[in-house]
């Protein structure tokens, strides 16, 4: 049987269900269930016309005795503070570390090249954007599977595995004589990287309430902008080691970064614990109240592991798919900007160390956008209004750099740029997190669209063309393209489809199919139950949305 995140739980095999955190808006930030949070003996009595939310949680929270029964409401307040900035700093810098080190081991081809890999090893046109494609083309098709592996081994068996594998591809690659074997290891590379991202998305929702993923989500996924700035400054100075033991200072640059990794990865066996209740750097009360206060925030039950028909539910859902645009117009944008961004700087006549030292100003600004807009974007709920300005700040930066041939504007545009792409990853991620009930549909959803964003490696591996230097049109264009229909256009019909769906709810228009289904067709409903709400992004109705229709 598979090991399952909260094994003191009923409902069987899948006590991971209550990890879900499941669609809309926080119960903290509902009215019935504060009252819930505050006395959790309030949910005595109460029930819920529908679906009985009210009455599961109860059947949860009786299996886990309440630590701080008895206590004021501001003792508990001050003790869940105390617990929950424990765990971020346990799990939050070190899982940055971990995805700093996977964006920096992906992207730090672009270093490289400008640090005269395409001379040494004899690149042709066009087989620098092929490595870029191969790698992407790994990824892509492994990621969906990756989250289904990870519940099936556990994160610490996952995690330490696969960053230890292209800890160990990484350094090998600076031992590469041709082409052929960096398209060898760029592949490989892209197998074993396809895991960490989806998965700690998933990993992150084990742990943290749904008012509070998009926060940590986005100071994860800062790292990525750090590894944008720490990559440039680290190339500059390992590239100086260039004849060194016979090595050129590209290769230097691969090995150093490949063995630093795979130490890390070493490491992670004792840093990562799998789930809140067997983490050993909690107390038993501290994981109690962990599992006590991701029941309260939960809305269903629909979660049990390995069931195929939560998969059949994710590709049936039509917003599985509109997600799944949205994320190719932030991730097209993404990987174009960091992996060319060496490249474009180039073409405004920067060269050598000045050229290193001018790439991290940008990724520096974007990282601090990336968690205010986190922080925004939990504290109002408002996902899609967040991604609409964000990305129309990033469509702004490359209008600049398409238009302008003045090497000051258009190093200004990559500033905006970088601000309006890095902080949608973690917004639209965040967003499909809430939207999406049951652990399992949950997986596999996150794998569907940051698999998909990463197909279109493809498309943005190929559109910096070498013959369209200094201005390259095609580059900033189809980024450009990118963000005003998938994201920005995405982002607007997502918002407004879900608007319709919670108005759908508040006019009762589900019931009658609801009271159709019997027992078992209800348990598989997961998002569709009638009493269950998107977070649409408009965030105009947090306090009069209930977590279920609850009824004295």
């Amino acid at each position: 049987m598979v090991r399952s995140p909260f094994t003191s739980l009923p409902f069987g095999p899948a006590p991971s269900s209550y990890s879900s955190r499941v669609l809309t808006l926080s119960s903290l930030l509902m009215t019935p269930s504060q009252n819930e949070e505050k006395n959790p003996s309030a949910l005595e009595g109460r029930h819920v016309s529908k679906t009985g939310i009210t009455h599961e949680r109860a059947e949860l929270l009786a299996n886990l005795p309440d630590p701080d029964a008895g206590l004021s409401e501001e003792e508990r307040l001050a003790i869940d503070k105390k617990l929950m900035w424990k765990v971020d700093l346990w799990l939050i810098p070190w899982l940055s570390l971990l995805y700093l080190l996977s964006f920096l081991d992906r992207t730090n081809i672009g270093n490289t090249r400008a640090a005269g890999l395409k001379v040494d090893i004899g690149m042709a046109e066009g087989d620098y954007q092929m490595a870029l494609t191969t790698f992407f083309i790994s990824y892509a098709v492994a990621e969906p599977l990756t989250n289904a592996l990870l519940k099936r081994l556990t994160p610490r068996i996952f995690f330490t595995g696969i960053i230890i594998s292209w800890g160990v591809i990484m350094t090998l690659m600076g031992l590469v004589m041709n082409n052929a074997g960096l398209l060898a290891a760029r592949f490989f590379l892209g197998v074993a990287e396809a895991g960490l991202f989806p998965g700690v998305n998933y990993y992150l929702g084990c742990w943290y309430k749904r008012s509070e993923i998009g926060v940590r989500s986005s100071l994860f996924f800062s790292a990525a902008t750090l590894a944008g700035s720490f990559g440039g400054l680290l190339a500059a100075a390992i590239a100086k080691m260039d004849g060194i033991g016979g090595m050129d200072g590209w290769a230097w640059i691969f090995i150093l970064e490949g063995i630093a990794t795979t130490l890390v990865g070493i490491f992670c066996w004792w840093m990562v614990f799998d789930w809140p209740d067997t983490a050993r750097f909690l107390t038993h009360d501290e994981r109690v109240r962990v599992q006590r206060r991701l029941i309260l925030d939960r809305q269903g039950r629909t979660a049990e592991d390995f069931d195929k028909r939560h998969i059949h539910a994710a590709l049936e859902d039509w917003k599985t798919y509109v997600y799944m645009i949205i994320y190719m117009g932030c991730l097209c944008p993404l990987y174009a900007f960091s992996l060319f961004l060496p490249t474009i700087l180039a073409g405004m006549g920067y060269s050598g160390t000045h050229l290193q030292l001018l790439s991290v100003p940008p990724y520096a600004v974007a990282a601090l956008l990336t968690v205010a807009v986190g922080f925004l974007g939990d504290r109002t709920q408002r996902r899609g209004y967040c991604n609409m300005a964000t990305v129309t700040i990033g469509m702004v930066g490359f209008i600049m750099l398409i238009a302008s041939s003045n090497p000051q504007i258009r190093y200004a545009g990559t500033y905006l740029g970088a601000a309006g792409i890095y902080p949608t990853i973690s917004i639209t991620l965040s967003w499909v997190n809430n939207n999406t009930e049951g652990s399992l549909k949950r997986a596999f959803v996150l794998g569907m669209v940051v698999g998909c964003g990463n197909l279109n490696g493809v498309v943005f591996s190929n559109i910096y063309l070498d013959r369209e230097k200094p201005r390259y049109w095609t580059g900033h264009g189809v980024v450009l393209a990118y963000q005003a229909v998938f994201l920005l256009g995405g982002t607007v019909f997502m918002h407004f489809g879900l608007k319709k769906l919670n108005r759908d709810r508040r006019a009762d228009k589900l019931d009658a199919k609801w009271n159709s289904l019997s027992e078992e067709q209800r348990w598989i409903e997961g998002d569709l139950r009638p009493d269950v709400y998107y977070l649409s992004g408009d965030g105009c109705c947090i306090e009069r949305w209930p977590l279920g229709r609850v009824e004295h």
